[in-house]
């Protein structure tokens, strides 16, 4: 099994959410959050000052697949995320060692 956390565009979300779903992803999890990569920010001018805005706001989107689903779901992610432009986020692999349904103790993929 593997842990997706994918950091997206908040106006890709239902397009990014349309796809799993296509592709049979059971759930997820999101969150708001805020943060900035190599580009470090841009400057823009508030009530006639310059400031530098350094963080972005962006969704993190949390995915537990099966192995077999990992590939298919960075493609659609990555299809239906991208704008080309510098910001449109990233997606990070993590190995999970188990899962625990609490309601019905199941472990592991039948946990999913």
């Amino acid at each position: 099994m593997k842990k997706l956390e994918i950091v997206i565009r908040h106006s890709c979300l239902y397009a990014v959410k349309a796809a799993l779903l296509e592709l049979g992803v059971r759930g997820m999890t999101t969150y708001e959050v805020k943060g900035f990569g190599r580009q470090g920010g841009h400057r823009e001018s508030y009530r006639g000052k310059e400031i530098l805005v350094d963080f972005s706001a962006k969704l993190k989107v949390e995915i537990i697949l099966e192995d077999s689903m990992v590939e298919p779901v960075i493609k659609a992610v990555c299809d239906t995320a991208v704008t080309g432009a510098v910001g449109d986020g990233k997606i990070f692999v993590l190995p999970l060692e188990d899962v625990i349904r609490i309601r019905t103790r199941e472990r592991g993929e039948e946990a999913l």
